[in-house]
């Protein structure tokens, strides 16, 4: 899309602000914004600052995954329509305008305008979150402290920032938000089209590993409730006679204290997805370790299985020879020779495999699986050769999905890169509201 562009320019004097209009001013940031250091009232709830711009109480949006703290030393407070900066994060865009009244730690800084009549502080909100995107946050905070990622208020002080007339202040943030909320629905949109071609894609495959490839083969009732009927030339076997091994891993002697930087894989639940093994955030061992947890050695066409968790269920085939490993809380299914470790896994995350896993699971307190039970799973079993036709015609539907899954993927990412892009030529005054 094209806009209009104000009618002169002038040099700001800035490198990495550039040209901006020429009616626009230019102030340090300290005189346009005080750092407030404002007591915490009893019932203030924790107001968190997110990467994606959202300053909210932390209740509104999640409450896993932070660290709570023992006692709330240096807790300031918060009030809704203060700038929000967070030191630590600022430089991945964790920067905005906080919705809520509540408390944050002191690694925020609290910012509001010494006059609201020059200064919108959602135009700046936006201005800085630009900064983080084109990584100036980041090569500043280097520069200013080695190997640190610190953007204090005083290192925003220092900042020389362009003042538009806080009407046009106001436009421009108008305008942003119009705009990112017709990215963002775009967004989602093609968000929901992922995630229904993620479902059909389960129901492609979940039919063809239970009912085979012909949709006029005879049928017959397999005469268990949660298979239903079956190809007549199909018959229903247990998983103890479809494999060679049921069974999980170990934590190491000494626990975490064990890990190395380069090793062995040791994997977790958190490792193991449908789709596949993620090893961003693996565990290694070192050899020896690994060495000595023989039972639990990973082996090429082994199904994994999560056991135990809110991850219970999930499961992957490793077609992967690379060394691994697994601790207690993921299970290793090796196939024997009547079945295929692909079709075995398609079964196991199948409708078929994931009512049995919520069947049988037991633990009191928690979730997780027995494995006398997980042996005596049912499932459908056709021929070897007719597995292989099966695992052959998935293969091909899932490089379709995928073509389709990485095109919506490739719009979304361009979606999110125009979204930038519109902010740091709103805000700079590259184009004129």
């Amino acid at each position: 899309m094209s806009y209009a562009t104000y009618d002169s320019y002038k040099d700001s004097g800035v490198d990495w602000l550039g040209e901006i209009p020429s009616d626009w001013e230019l102030e340090k940031a300290k005189w346009l914004f005080k750092k407030m250091e404002r007591p915490v009232s009893p019932n203030d709830e924790i107001v968190t600052c997110f990467r994606d711009g959202q300053v909210t109480l932390r209740s509104n949006r999640r409450t896993e995954g932070f660290t709570n703290a023992l006692k709330e030393h240096g807790y300031q407070g918060i009030r809704k329509g203060d700038l929000v900066i967070h030191q630590m994060d600022a430089f991945a865009g964790a920067i905005g305008i906080s919705d809520s009244d509540g408390k944050s730690t002191p690694v925020y800084s609290a910012c509001v305008p010494f006059d609201k009549n020059r200064v919108e502080s959602k135009y700046y909100s936006y201005f800085l979150r630009n900064l983080a995107y084109l990584g100036f946050i980041e090569s500043l905070a280097k520069g200013i402290r080695e190997r640190s990622t610190d953007f204090r208020f005083s290192d925003f002080a220092k900042l020389i920032l362009p003042v538009p007339a806080i009407s046009e202040q106001r436009e421009i943030v108008d305008f942003i938000d119009k705009n990112l909320a017709q990215i963002d629905q775009a967004i989602a949109l093609k968000q929901q089209q992922i995630e229904k071609l993620g479902e059909y894609k389960q129901i492609v495959i979940q039919n063809a590993v239970t009912k085979g490839l012909n949709p006029n083969a005879p049928m017959k009732n397999s005469g268990v409730e949660w298979i239903g009927n079956i190809p007549e030339h199909w018959d229903v076997k247990k998983l103890k006679y479809l494999t060679s091994k049921v069974g999980s891993g170990i934590t190491p002697s000494g626990g975490a204290t064990t890990y190395v930087d380069k090793g062995i894989p040791l994997l977790r639940s958190q490792n193991i997805h449908f789709d596949g093994l993620v090893l961003d955030n693996v565990a290694n061992i070192s050899l020896n370790v690994h060495k000595s947890m023989k039972n639990s050695q990973v082996k090429q066409h082994d199904v994994l299985l999560n056991i135990t968790g809110g991850s219970l269920g999930r499961c992957c085939y490793n077609s992967s020879n690379d060394e691994m490993n697994v601790n207690q809380h993921v299970c290793i299914v090796r196939p024997n020779n009547l079945i295929k470790g692909e079709f075995l896994n398609g079964l196991m995350s199948s409708e078929v495999g994931q009512k049995q896993i919520w069947f049988f699971q037991q633990g009191g307190g928690r979730e997780g699986l027995n494995f006398q039970n997980l042996k005596n799973f049912d499932f459908p079993l056709p021929s070897i050769d007719e597995q292989k036709e099966i695992i052959a015609h998935i293969e091909i539907l899932k490089q379709h999905f995928k073509k389709s899954v990485d095109n919506y993927q490739t719009q979304i990412d361009r979606l999110k890169e125009y979204k930038n892009i519109l902010i740091n030529q709103a805000v700079t005054g590259k184009i004129k509201i």
